[in-house]
């Protein structure tokens, strides 16, 4: 094959992780029972009615085929702002919120506002691989700070503060975590922020999983400080709270300097995020509070259910588990996690991720995506991993 001349940041790139276990899934003959898919995190039932139809009206709407305001629609906008005000008890305007086409470009383009040539930025291992390919992809430096599993996989800030450097322009952060399901406390979260901004940094916070938290409490008060728009960057995903993963819809909450920097990206990328589903989650937003509430019920009890599989299993242990995710040891007698998953996937029936795709120094684990399975597809798992 000829070796065309590309991009080499983007030719160094690894390969997407959800093909690649997809690959071994499909390898599977079924003889243990259909496929537990535990590898992507989708959400494991349906979106509700009422928004489904909101989606088909607003799909069939003229105006809305034409070009939308680069920062959003206005009523997404509002609708966001006030949900956020509500949950945070604090004032957060429409004009401090930015509508991306889902949160992995959200996070691109917050990249592209902070960081430039030279510049790198702290990712704390195990780490969400889009944050690294992304960055790679930007030719932007990556520092990594481990998280142990002894400290519940959460960051230790003395760790943080000695890689810390001159060319450093944020710390980013995602909790609840994937992969680990680790949940950040709020005392923890507010160190991060004072910590960054006795630096002179940026904490880019990745909130996509914070309506499946143990509690529907605000998960910190960051937004109530005076200050939070000069140091905080929130990002957040209606996917997976709202069961729309294939509309792509993200959202940034940030000062309006960071709006301002971020349309200027974003009308070089895509100029507005797609309209049809803006309108419709504009409409219905908060009008499911009762349902979103039904559906981080239905996932902590998920999460118990899994809990038990994995109590029973001899060499099997749990981690960290929260939210979504369960970062999982495995007993397997194979050199690497990326080998454990394979089997699992092509003999077992069994589709998980591996711990290499998150990180250096994590073969032992594998990361279970439980909310995508029901409480009996969970427990299936005493057979096929026992």
């Amino acid at each position: 094959m000829k070796v065309l001349n590309i991009n080499p940041s983007v030719a160094a790139l690894k390969p997407p992780p959800i093909p690649l276990v997809q690959q071994s899934a499909a390898r599977y003959d079924g003889k243990l029972g259909p496929l537990i898919d535990l590898s992507q995190a989708v959400p494991g039932y349906a979106t509700h009615p009422s928004l489904l139809e909101a989606l088909k009206s607003a799909a069939g709407r003229p105006e809305l085929l034409g070009y939308g305001d680069i920062e959003g629609e206005t009523e997404l906008r509002v609708a966001y702002a006030t949900h956020v005000s509500a949950l945070y008890q604090a004032s957060i305007s429409s004009s401090q919120t930015h509508i991306t086409s889902g949160c992995n470009q959200a996070f691109s383009v917050i990249a592209t506002a902070l960081a430039g040539k030279g510049d790198s930025m702290l990712l704390l291992t195990p780490l969400y691989f889009n944050h690294e390919t992304t960055l790679d992809m930007f030719g932007i430096k990556i520092k990594t700070v481990a998280t142990q599993a002894d400290n519940r996989f959460l960051p230790d800030i003395d760790a943080l503060r000695m890689a810390i450097t001159s060319d450093v322009k944020a710390i980013v952060c995602v909790t609840p975590n994937n992969p680990t399901g680790a949940i950040y406390p709020p005392l923890l979260i507010n160190e991060l922020f004072d910590l960054c901004a006795k630096k002179g940094i940026w904490l880019v916070l990745d909130e996509t999983y914070r309506d499946f938290g143990p509690s529907d409490a605000a998960p910190h008060s960051l937004l109530q400080k005076k200050e939070w728009q000069d140091h905080f960057i929130g990002l957040y995903s209606f996917s997976k709270s709202l069961c729309i993963p294939g509309h792509r819809l993200g959202a940034i909450l940030a000062g309006e300097q960071i709006i301002q920097a971020v349309t200027k990206i974003m009308d070089n990328l895509q100029i507005c995020a797609p309209r049809p589903p803006q309108v419709a989650v504009a409409e219905r937003l908060n009008e499911l509070d009762a349902w979103r509430e039904q559906n981080r019920q239905e996932i902590l009890n998920r999460q118990k259910a899994l809990e038990a599989v994995i109590a029973d299993l001899p060499g099997w242990a749990i981690i960290s588990i929260g939210s979504y995710f369960s970062y999982v040891r495995h007993p397997l007698d194979f050199s690497s996690s990326v080998e454990a998953a394979a089997y699992l996937a092509q003999q077992r029936g069994v589709v998980t991720l591996p711990g290499a795709f998150f990180g250096s120094g994590q073969m032992p684990f594998l990361r279970f995506a439980f909310a995508n399975a029901t409480c009996a597809e969970l427990n299936e798992l005493r057979g096929r991993l026992g």
